[in-house]
């Protein structure tokens, strides 16, 4: 899930050296870490509307492969690979807005714990909802509590690996490769729900760096 986006994009020029090479591993780990905080810090010090508007559609317009030569191959939980994931859920979700609602409303039928209620879609839970959802989550980085932001993306994701796995239950029998698909996109969304709670966690007593 992680992984398979080359959309292609111009990268920004700063990261060219670090990407192509020219920097060595360390050093490529420190500006990966400096450019999240430094972009949570001064967006999240003033929230300008506008500013944020472009940070939640960045992808819509320059595509994944920018964001992922940044971040994607840092620590799951730190803060460059928080921002990752939820960059890549979002991505996810408008690729998909039929189907991730669908596993979405399926999961929230099924699952007995607080996290519908947590991850805050509107009910019942269709494309345009599960859309509108990914949106909030972003924003709630930039202008919310980041933390509550987080577990919200976590909730989402504990709710999708049920109504997945569901799903893939009711296709095992008809379809033992689309019921493979489903219990790898299953185990996929609850790693992730692990490691945004563990982020969450971690921001909550100021140690996600």
């Amino acid at each position: 899930m992680t992984e398979g986006f080359h959309r292609p994009t111009k990268l920004p020029p700063s990261m060219l050296e670090a990407i192509q090479g020219g920097l060595d591993p360390e050093a490529v780990s420190r500006i990966t870490h400096e450019t999240a905080v430094a972009l949570l810090t001064r967006v999240r010090a003033d929230p300008d509307p506008a500013v944020v508007d472009r940070l939640v559609t960045y992808t819509d317009e320059h595509g994944i492969d920018a964001i992922a030569e940044l971040w994607s191959h840092a620590s799951p939980r730190s803060l460059p690979g928080a921002l990752w994931r939820i960059y890549l859920l979002r991505l996810l979700i408008r690729q998909d807005p039929v189907g991730t609602s669908f596993s979405f409303q399926r999961g929230t039928e099924l699952i007995t714990t607080v996290d519908p209620v947590i991850a805050g879609a509107a009910e019942p839970t269709g494309p345009e909802e599960i859309i509108v959802l990914a949106d909030q989550i972003l924003r709630g980085l930039y202008t919310g509590d980041f933390a509550i932001a987080l577990e919200r993306a976590a909730s989402f994701c504990r709710i999708n690996a049920v109504g997945c796995t569901s799903l893939a239950n009711d296709r095992d029998a008809v379809d033992p490769a689309d019921a493979a698909r489903l219990t790898t996109k299953a185990a996929r969304f609850s790693t992730i729900a692990e490691e945004l709670a563990g982020c969450a966690r971690l921001w909550r007593t100021d140690s996600l760096d």
